[in-house]
């Protein structure tokens, strides 16, 4: 299993400055090649305190980009909905060729009813907004010469410049939340799959139904799953409990804060079930995160205990990407928990 870290700012300027949150973003960053870290991540949301200080992954992966010089940069995720493909594929290749063929790709549908009301953007067209548009980027990343006569985007003889510097293209992920449909729908393409697993060992099926797919598509091996966690280490477990308690249970309020309009008010047959989802997560808890492996809080050997649990309640996946500095948590905690993950749980997960 590889092992990353990512960046989610679910925080405001009444609590830390865009400035002072990146700054600190990029000093854990500094970290990352010397406790081999395998990549770093950042997402694309907007407006509000729920990762609105990230409206663009590839400006910050960019820089990141030259601080590690070994780990991967995964865009988790950029949004096709928001994004013309055209400008979308140009600044692909643009952070390709930045970190020498170290980007990974990851689209996501969008699920925030606010930024689809203030982008002027229909929830009912989501789905197929995505799909035209990631199919288009792919396109004019792999082709010269393109022409698309889309729904919503169209191009006559198009060669984006510049040229991906991995061939054919940077790896694709596809970003998804509880949808049976994306999970298979990325299988049967052939890309890997971001998730969330707030949800515990019910994470089992929708892998289950994505490596289907994958096989039934005739690609080889199983595919490639990518799952994110928040992670506090700690010599001590009743410290790191402590130190992780607030700030997760904040971030978890700010989730359902950001995404309050989908239990209240709002639906679309894209989003089939959406405000139960929604209802779900905010009745959880630190607790219950922690009892449904979905943040990996305690001493190293808890830790490793956690992830070997998980890995066989859902079939085992490939890549881990940690939530290291969570909402509120100071520098000096992510800091000191990095570091000590870094010596005591990666080296034996080598």
């Amino acid at each position: 299993m590889q092992v990353g870290i990512q960046f989610f700012p679910d925080i405001g300027p009444e609590q830390k400055s865009a400035r002072d949150y990146w700054h600190d973003a990029l000093h854990l960053v500094g970290l990352v090649d010397r406790y081999g870290y395998n990549h770093v991540r950042t997402i694309e949301h907007y407006f509000n305190e729920y990762g609105g200080y990230s409206p663009n992954p590839m400006i910050f992966l960019a820089a990141a980009a030259q601080i590690t010089r070994h780990a991967r940069l995964v865009t988790g995720a950029v949004l096709p909905a928001f994004n013309n493909p055209l400008k979308l594929a140009a600044e692909i290749a643009m952070l390709d060729a930045l970190c020498d063929g170290r980007l990974d790709v990851g689209f996501a549908r969008a699920f925030l009813p606010h930024e689809f009301a203030h982008f002027g953007v229909n929830l009912d067209e989501s789905r197929a907004r995505f799909e035209e548009g990631m199919e288009q980027v792919r396109r004019l990343l792999e082709e010269p010469d393109v022409t698309a006569a889309g729904r919503f985007h169209s191009f006559q003889n198009v060669t984006s410049l510049p040229r991906p510097t991995q061939r054919p293209r940077p790896p694709f992920y596809v970003a998804a939340l509880a949808s049976r449909e994306s999970f298979e729908r990325a299988g049967t393409l052939g890309h890997g799959i971001m998730a969330i697993p707030m949800g515990g060992a019910a994470m089992a099926e929708l892998i289950g139904l994505y490596r289907e797919a994958w096989r039934s598509a005739g690609h080889p091996g199983r595919g490639s799953v990518m799952l994110a966690f928040h992670m506090l280490c700690h010599e001590d477990q009743a410290e790191a409990e402590r130190l992780a308690r607030g700030p997760l249970q904040r971030y978890l309020r700010s989730l359902v804060t950001a995404a309050s309009a989908w239990v209240s008010d709002t639906r679309s047959a894209d989003y089939k079930g959406y405000d139960k989802v929604i209802a779900g997560l905010a009745r959880e808890t630190f607790e219950t995160q922690v009892e449904k492996c979905a943040i990996w809080a305690g001493t190293p050997q808890r830790i490793l205990d956690t992830i070997a649990t998980y890995q066989r309640q859902v079939g085992g996946f490939e890549t881990a990407s940690l939530q290291v500095n969570f909402n509120d948590l100071p520098l000096a905690a992510a800091e000191a928990s990095m570091r000590l993950f870094g010596d005591a749980v990666l080296a034996k997960l080598a």
